[in-house]
């Protein structure tokens, strides 16, 4: 199986989001194994600060040589920030997905969503499950 970097610092959801808990806003990456997965990025749609968002719904769109994925809100809140640098370089998901790769910040509406995300152990069960079908 295939080292994938999942960091212990994070949350994580099962539709391969990484969050990062900062008070009551997140801000969210989508993981190695997703990067991996899905090859070199050419592309990322996010959407325009202001925005509100759903838990469970798609925010955005991410597109590489191999597929174009939907992106879902681990939390339901409005956009504070969206990344500006991957408009010209999607790249940076591939490069660094926990770092510049960042794609939104969002402020939470209800903190019990925090609650349906899974920690870095639960998360790498759910990377080593999929792998082992």
């Amino acid at each position: 199986m295939a080292d994938y970097e999942i960091p212990g610092d994070l949350r994580y959801t099962r539709e391969d989001e990484w969050i990062r808990i900062e008070g009551d806003r997140v801000t969210i990456g989508i993981t190695d194994y997703a990067q991996q997965q899905l090859g070199d990025i050419v592309f990322v749609e996010l959407p325009a600060v202001g925005t509100p968002v759903e838990r469970g719904e798609p925010f955005g769109v991410v597109e590489s040589v191999k597929a174009v994925s939907d992106l879902y809100a681990p939390v339901s809140g409005e956009v504070v920030e969206a990344n500006p640098d991957l408009a010209n370089h999607p790249e940076h998901i591939n490069e660094d997905c926990y770092g510049d790769g960042w794609m939104i910040t969002i402020q939470i509406n209800d903190p019990a969503d925090l609650e349906t995300l899974i920690d870095a152990t639960q998360y790498q069960q759910h990377v080593q499950d999929r792998s082992s079908e």
